[in-house]
């Protein structure tokens, strides 16, 4: 059913944030169409100030911002300030990347001519965005998109609209008119129809495989609609033989309950070689009891919130549960203090001896544990998903790390780090249920805008040689 508002509520509270009623597609995309021309027709320097401006106008309200994103989603306060600077940072990093990946080259040419290559913008992207970064990662589309002279029609997700509407008034108030950088409060018949309408030139998406495969299922006989699918991932993070076992152990719960797993590079799976699991699981679970789960507000601050909202606590304990009857072995429970609000204890269960475990994104605090006999059973397991977003291996020689290096499939392969916390500046994204291969980040101007070449001369200067008779 279609809905006529949408409604935003405090996950951490239940009370309602903030409401509207829902956009018109067809209304939004016909104003984006009017104003882009002129919006492609500025100089580059031009649009580049304009995003500098808006960076300014982000740090002016980034307390204000940093509340606002987490009162929607319910993450620490701390961790939504570190939000709004990767919001502002995104701009100087969008502008470099738009030079290095798009910049004019002039080629050899013969007889006098130049031969060039240049790049244009696309002309009316969408932009649908995620909750769980409600300001970062649709900011991460919209910044490479508007530098290369494409007009943004935005619908935020419909979890986190007020965080939408606050970063587009950002844009607006930074001399980018709402046209071209334009708000659209909706659900998901509202999604649907901007990624069908016919004068939508491209879709940039964040979020769950399922939506992104449906996305890519509704396009797939328009191969002219520039199409950016960045999805989840099922990711592991593989521990082998290393003496330093409280840092690995702080690495795995960095990269399981960080953001309250609510992170698509959050890992999924510790698959740990059997000479370490006895004490990377104890060391885990001693960190994962002292993990402080609070209130966005609270002081001392917690390290993790609540997740978004009822309905996936509910999925969430399902899960573990069903982990738990189909041979699971619970390392440390699931709990949930009030069944009314959707703050969830860290949980981690071995799930070694299931023999089909679920291929899926539990996007939440579950880490499973799985043990294995060696590196290389590690990787095989490892690459036991459809999924191939990110990958850690903890431990090891740098030969261990080449061949992890070399036979895991995911788009982000670290050493001795975490499986989220990709850097901005190197290309974001991954493959399988991942991603189409269009990486975010850094290589965003790859897909914000297309390579022209050109073949030119001053005047026309032409000879006729073989086949003509003499005249």
């Amino acid at each position: 059913m279609r809905q006529n508002e949408i409604i935003s509520f405090d996950p951490a509270t239940g009370e309602e944030l903030w409401r509207s009623p829902v956009g018109d597609v067809d209304k939004a995309v016909a104003r984006a169409r009017r104003a882009w021309p002129e919006w492609a027709a500025k100089p580059l320097a031009n649009r580049i100030e304009l995003c500098r401006r808006f960076a300014n106008e982000v740090r002016s309200v980034s307390d204000e911002m940093a509340e606002l994103i987490s009162k929607e989603t319910g993450k620490p306060l701390w961790e939504a300030r570190t939000e709004v600077e990767s919001v502002v940072a995104k701009v100087d990093i969008s502008i470099s990347a738009y030079s290095d990946r798009t910049g004019q080259k002039k080629l050899d040419s013969g007889i006098g001519g130049t031969a060039a290559v240049r790049h244009k913008p696309h002309g009316v992207m969408v932009v649908l965005g995620p909750y769980n970064f409600p300001a970062h990662l649709p900011n991460g589309h919209i910044v490479p998109a508007l530098i290369a002279g494409n007009a943004v029609i935005f619908k935020p997700s419909e979890k986190t609209p007020a965080v939408g509407e606050l970063l587009m008034k950002c844009f607006n108030k930074a001399g980018i008119s709402a046209a071209v950088a334009q708000f659209l409060p909706g659900g998901p018949a509202e999604g649907q129809a901007l990624v069908a309408h016919r004068d939508v030139n491209g879709v940039l998406f964040t979020g769950s495989a399922q939506a992104g495969i449906a996305i890519n299922k509704k396009l797939a006989t328009n191969p002219g609609k520039i199409v950016a699918l960045e999805m989840g991932g099922n990711n592991p993070i593989v521990v082998t033989d290393t003496p330093l076992v409280r840092d690995a152990a702080i690495l795995v719960v960095r990269s399981a309950f960080t953001s309250a797993g609510q992170r698509c590079t959050a890992a999924r799976r510790l698959v740990v070689v059997e000479s370490m699991y006895d004490p990377i699981v104890e060391e885990v679970k001693r960190l994962s009891d002292r993990l402080i789960v609070g209130q966005p507000f609270a002081e001392p601050q917690p390290f993790m919130g609540c997740v978004i909202d009822n309905q996936s606590a509910d999925q969430l304990v399902e899960s573990f549960l069903y982990f738990l009857s189909n041979g699971g072995k619970a390392i440390k429970h699931m709990t949930r203090a009030d069944d009314n609000l959707p703050f969830l204890s860290p949980a981690i269960i071995d799930t070694t001896g299931i023999k089909d475990r679920p291929d899926v994104e539990l996007f939440g605090p579950l880490l499973q544990v799985i043990k294995v006999k060696d590196l290389d059973a590690a990787i095989a397991e490892a690459n036991n998903t459809r999924f191939g977003l990110s990958a850690s291996l903890i431990g090891g020689s740098p030969q261990d790390y080449n061949k992890f290096w070399a036979n895991v499939r995911a788009g982000i392969v670290n050493w001795n780090q975490p499986t989220n916390g990709a850097s901005s500046k190197a290309p974001f994204g991954g493959l399988g249920l991942s991603g189409n291969h269009r990486p975010a980040a850094y290589y965003a101007a790859d897909y914000c805008a297309y390579p022209v070449a050109s073949s030119e001369m001053d005047q026309p200067r032409a000879t006729v040689g073989v086949g003509f008779r003499d005249g």
